[in-house]
């Protein structure tokens, strides 16, 4: 049975990040606040924040987005969910500036809500709002210990939480047929096969790969190139599609976020405003299924509608249930990140912005 190793959160650790830690406002971003909202005026119009309605941040992190809709209005009622124990923290230091049970600090996953809610006998149907802001928080990437990160040497951890295997325990027993995979479907990585080949004939013969720093070398010396061009002709490290590919698989990522967006239906009133920011396709994909209603057996249909045969689904309440629209979309197109925001936070210009309402 594998070990589960601590993470890292030690009390001077702790402290600076507190320190370091500023609380949001419309002013212009400086580089001592660790964490700037990424499209924060689209998410707290299309929130609809308003006096004494009722929200769940899904997604804390540094809090930027919750401070908001404090900033519109003061007297809403804010659940603080996030399955990192930092960020648990900053909703526990925000909850103490306001009145008591005004701000409800929550640590876990998307899936564990339903309990946590339970437990305080929070009902479906209850929320005006709820906003997810998905990926890795700014936090997770900037702590080096976190092993997030390929540009930071450090252990390679990569647990959003502490609930599950670092990435390095992963490496030291995954199998190459499966590595191959995970980094294929999870990281989109066209050399996965070489690359998994690589780490895990390392482990006969330089040892186990336990930091960030080795990953990154293995992966470098499995393609010719020394970096790579996206789509948007920028550069990115040969490693990034890899890291990404191990942060999702050994987090559950997608199907976290599957599930999210069903107790976004179930939790929100109708009328209520949903808003999701995505940060690559594999996120934005599920999104869009759920709004767009497909979904099979409470999960984002794995095929576009496009290449679904008629003959799918036979049992007429499912059939049923497809037609029956969940969401309206409030806006057009997909909102992105503006070319002021990409320069003032490089971070947000994968950032997409999807809003609806609960019609149903």
């Amino acid at each position: 049975m594998l070990t589960r190793n601590k993470l890292l959160l030690k009390k001077s650790n702790l402290n600076i990040l507190t320190k370091l830690f500023l609380p949001y406002s419309n002013a212009a971003a400086t580089d001592n606040r660790p964490h700037i909202p990424v499209l924060f005026e689209e998410t707290i119009n299309y929130l609809d924040a308003g006096p004494s309605k009722v929200f769940i941040d899904m997604t804390f992190g540094a809090g930027g987005h919750s401070r908001g809709i404090l900033q519109k209005a003061p007297d809403a009622t804010i659940y603080a969910l996030d399955r990192d124990p930092i960020a648990h923290e900053h909703s526990k230091q925000l909850a103490a500036e306001y009145p008591a049970g005004q701000i409800i600090p929550l640590l876990g996953k998307f899936s564990d809500l339903p309990q946590l809610l339970k437990e305080r006998n929070v009902k479906q149907g209850t929320f005006d709002g709820i906003v997810f802001d998905l990926g890795v928080s700014s936090m997770q990437f900037d702590e080096s210990e976190r092993g997030f990160s390929h540009s930071k040497n450090a252990f390679l951890d990569m647990r959003m939480g502490h609930e599950q295997i670092t990435a390095a325990e992963f490496l030291a027993k995954i199998d190459e047929p499966d590595l191959a995979k995970i980094l294929r479907v999870y990281g989109g990585e066209k050399a996965a096969k070489r690359i998994a080949r690589t780490i895990v004939e390392s482990r006969s013969t330089i040892g186990k790969t336990e930091t960030t720093k080795q990953l990154a070398d293995l992966v470098a010396s499995s393609v010719s190139q020394t970096y790579r061009v996206n789509k948007l002709q920028r550069r990115s490290h040969v490693a990034t599609l890899t890291f990404q590919a191990i942060r999702i698989f050994l987090n559950n990522e997608l199907n976290e976020i599957n599930y999210g967006m069903i107790l976004a239906q179930r939790y929100l009133k109708k009328g209520g405003r949903l808003v999701i920011i995505t940060f690559h396709s594999l996120e934005d994909t599920i999104v869009k299924r759920h709004i767009n209603g497909n979904i099979i057996e409470g999960m984002a249909n794995p095929v576009p509608l496009k290449y679904s045969g008629h003959d799918m689904v036979h049992d007429q309440d499912v059939m049923e249930s497809l037609a029956e629209k969940t969401w309206k979309q409030l806006h057009k197109h997909v909102i992105v990140s503006s070319e002021k925001e990409v320069s003032e936070n490089a971070r947000s210009r994968s950032a997409k912005l999807r809003a609806v309402e609960k019609i149903n």
